[in-house]
């Protein structure tokens, strides 16, 4: 056995006490050590010495830290953003949002204006951008640190003129309309029992919202009527287990809500149009 896979396969045994994707973990870890990409590692492995840097990855991570800390960036649709302490992490859940956009605008020329509420790192709104480059968006965070990575992001995807990016509390201020709203906001109830190392290393506004992880939906609830244009769609990512309570917040002012599932058929967005 070549020495890269067993420092993959020692290294996942490590990390299966802390995480339920140690394997992928520790390849994840294992191509960054080696700066080539995962699918490189996998179809052709480099027969050479593990970096010694590897196994201080692998001892970050069976802490709790989150992989894209470690490797400063993670995979998101079609996009690679950069990350660290203080964001969000994307995570594939959130791509329901993005397969939502892509059915709901099949056929036409697509969005004009794009907003992400919450935008974190980018997350949605560089990847719309990066589908419909055409489109021109407004992103909006309450952190400061996130929109500096946002601002990076935009940058190093070249997306730094379509992309306009500010601090705000929600769209308190904002007085257009968009033909694609996209919010990620918080939804964690605040007593919740989380994955190791989220609650340890995870922004808490981006994570809790109140007792019940409904207080961002409050706050939305009345802003996206005005917000939204005629023949356009706002996705609202929700707590798996929140399709009728948010549903119930959102649908209001004429909009009709209806809910999407993501790829492990959890109910994970809500989807606002005009009757």
């Amino acid at each position: 056995m070549k020495a890269i896979a067993r420092a993959l396969a020692d290294a996942a045994r490590q990390l299966s006490e802390t995480s339920d994707t140690a394997r992928l973990d520790a390849e994840l870890l294992m191509a960054e050590a080696l700066h080539i990409d995962r699918d490189k590692l996998i179809l052709s492995p480099p027969d050479r010495e593990i970096p010694k840097r590897f196994w201080s990855m692998v001892k970050r991570r069976t802490k709790g830290e989150p992989v894209a800390y470690i490797t400063g960036r993670r995979a998101f649709w079609n996009i690679d953003l950069h990350v660290g302490p203080g964001v969000l992490v994307p995570r594939p859940d959130s791509e329901a949002l993005i397969v939502s956009a892509i059915e709901h605008f099949d056929g036409a020329d697509g969005p004009n204006r794009i907003l992400d509420l919450g935008t974190g790192p980018g997350t949605l709104l560089l990847a719309a951008l990066d589908i419909w480059p055409n489109s021109t968006g407004i992103g909006i965070d309450v952190a400061r640190r996130a929109l500096s990575y946002a601002s990076a992001n935009a940058r190093r995807l070249g997306f730094e003129k379509r992309a306009r990016l500010k601090i705000g509390d929600w769209a308190k201020e904002l007085d257009e309309t968009f033909d694609l709203i996209l919010c990620n906001p918080p939804y964690v109830p605040q007593d919740a029992e989380l994955g190791h190392g989220v609650r340890e290393y995870e922004p808490d506004e981006a994570l809790f919202a109140g007792e019940t992880g409904l207080d961002a939906y409050r706050i939305l609830a009345p802003q996206l009527p005005r917000l939204l244009g005629k023949g356009g769609l706002a996705a609202v990512e929700i707590g798996h287990d929140q399709a009728d309570a948010v549903t119930a917040l959102l649908a209001r002012d004429g909009l009709k809500a209806r809910v999407a599932k993501d790829l492990a058929d959890r109910p994970r967005a809500v989807l606002l149009t005009w009757n």
